[in-house]
């Protein structure tokens, strides 16, 4: 219809043009960062929306854009979905890194309100790590600043000493987009940080929507205030964590939320009496979506059911090795599951 122009008016609607608004918009957003050491960006757009105004900004916040890539806008999307979680973007942006010596990669999606990231040596940094990457570096400038995190994020967060130091907290919530931008201005939080990508500012550093160019400009200054590292040199300071693939066995839209349900009541009766997973106590169960349930050493597993999907959602992390991760999936999560015959097959597993 749109690209047709067979629209009808109807009363009631109107479309109204106001000039000079990707100008204002594009000012208002560099004016967040003035960068002083130099720094090579490539600009991965996807062929979205944000290739109107991304390579423009990034320059005018003092980088300099050795790539515009897939800056074109073209709805076909000729290449592949501007997603920057999907491995097909990722692969190609830290192509890009390599081939043009940048410091970094900031890919957009289509609609350019999440920013994902490629550090200089080629490597995708997940959104939950950057996000504790930033609230590392704003807490000591933000003393006792409140961050909010998806249930699917790290659970570095909760163990960070550098956030404890500066008398930070971090309160995990709802996974979704809308849950954590509510959740951020309801509180008054600094910043919330969604593990697909969407980053969420209060003044003054943003305006508290989801905008992947307010992200890239807090990412910018992260660097800016660290002229002596690179990005992988931040992403290597953090502690280690081991976090599994996103994987969801089938279950029945009439089903999953009873499934899920039950496992909350089993891991809330465990903790009560003092239980343990794989010797570990339970120091906290998380019961906003689902369940997650964080141990003594900082890991953590985690079931929910999919918002939109016939699906369950299980994630774990381990503070101690890959193997553990592994064993907390197949030796904890995988066989209670197991006990449901609701539960169907994976569709991926670690």
């Amino acid at each position: 219809i749109v690209l047709g122009g067979a629209f009808v008016p109807r009363p009631g609607g109107k479309l109204v043009r106001i000039e000079g608004l990707a100008e204002r918009f594009i000012a208002d957003v560099a004016r967040r960062v003035q960068i002083t050491r130099p720094l090579k960006v490539v600009a991965a757009c996807g062929n979205g929306t944000a290739g109107a105004f991304v390579p423009q900004a990034l320059r005018a916040m003092g980088v300099a854009v050795v790539y515009e890539m897939d800056c074109d806008l073209d709805w076909t999307f000729p290449k592949y979905n501007p997603n920057p979680e999907d491995q097909e973007m990722l692969h190609a942006m830290a192509k890009a890194v390599r081939d043009h010596g940048a410091d970094l990669a900031l890919g957009f999606d289509g609609d350019g309100d999440r920013c994902g990231v490629v550090d200089d040596t080629g490597e995708e940094i997940y959104a939950d790590k950057i996000g504790l990457m930033l609230a590392r570096d704003l807490a000591p400038l933000n003393p006792g600043a409140t961050f909010i995190v998806d249930v699917k994020s790290t659970g570095l967060y909760a163990t960070d000493p550098v956030l404890a130091a500066n008398g930070c907290t971090t309160v995990y919530w709802k996974t979704g987009h809308s849950y954590i931008k509510r959740k951020t201005a309801e509180i008054g939080a600094l910043a919330g940080f969604e593990k697909s990508g969407h980053f969420f500012f209060n003044a003054p550093l943003g305006r508290g929507y989801d905008c992947g160019l307010t992200a890239a400009a807090a990412i910018l200054g992260m660097l800016d205030r660290n002229p002596d590292k690179s990005l992988a040199d931040l992403k290597n300071d953090l502690p280690l964590a081991y976090t599994s693939l996103t994987m969801s066995p089938h279950c029945a839209d009439e089903e999953k939320y009873g499934v899920v349900a039950d496992v909350v009541a089993e891991y809330e009766a465990l903790a009560a009496v003092g239980g343990t997973i794989l010797g570990r106590k339970i120091v906290e169960v998380i019961t906003v979506n689902g369940v997650r349930v964080a141990l003594e050493d900082g890991s953590w597993v985690l079931v929910r059911a999919s918002s939109n999907k016939p699906e369950i959602v299980v994630v774990v992390e381990s503070t101690r090795s890959d193997e553990d991760m592994r064993a907390l999936f197949h030796q904890e999560v995988k066989p209670r599951l197991a006990q449901r015959p609701q539960v169907g097959k994976y569709n991926q597993e670690v």
